[in-house]
C-alpha cells in the first residue's frame, strides 16, 4: 500500500484535489467512494467545497488497498469496514444488532445456560 502521510505539510485540511493527488485517486472516484461508504464523510467549508483531515486520508487509503490490492467488491470493502469499526466499539448504539435483538439473544442464552446447568447436576 502505498501510504502518504498528509502531516508532513502540517495541515488540518485539505482540498479535494489535494488528497485526490496524496492518494493518488482521482476526484471523481473519492467523490463516489463518498456515496458508497458511509463512514467517509469529508466536512464542507463555507463555499460548500469538501474539506479532508487525515482520518479520511487514512480510510480513502485503506479502502483503496481493500478494492485493488486486496481485491474486495465495494460492498464486501463496505463489511469489512463496519467489522473492524464494530469490533472497535463493541456493542455500542451504532452496532447493526438493535438493542431488542441483543436482549432477546442474551436471554435465549440464559434460557439455554440454565438447561446446560440442569443436566450437569
Amino acid at each position: 500500500m502505498k501510504r502518504t502521510n498528509a502531516n508532513n505539510n502540517n495541515k488540518l485540511y485539505y482540498s479535494i484535489s489535494e488528497v485526490a493527488k496524496i492518494t493518488d485517486t482521482k476526484a471523481y472516484v473519492l467523490r463516489f467512494w463518498e456515496k458508497e461508504f458511509p463512514s467517509l464523510k469529508p466536512k464542507k467549508n463555507r463555499g460548500g467545497n469538501r474539506i479532508y483531515q487525515q482520518r479520511e486520508i487514512d480510510l480513502i487509503n485503506r479502502i483503496k488497498t481493500l478494492l485493488h490490492e486486496e481485491g474486495y467488491t465495494i460492498e464486501g470493502a463496505r463489511q469489512k469496514l463496519k467489522s473492524r469499526r464494530g469490533a472497535k466499539v463493541g456493542f455500542s448504539s451504532s452496532s447493526s444488532i438493535s438493542n431488542g435483538s441483543l436482549k432477546s439473544k442474551i436471554k435465549e442464552i440464559k434460557k439455554e445456560l440454565k438447561e446446560l446447568q440442569k443436566l450437569l447436576a
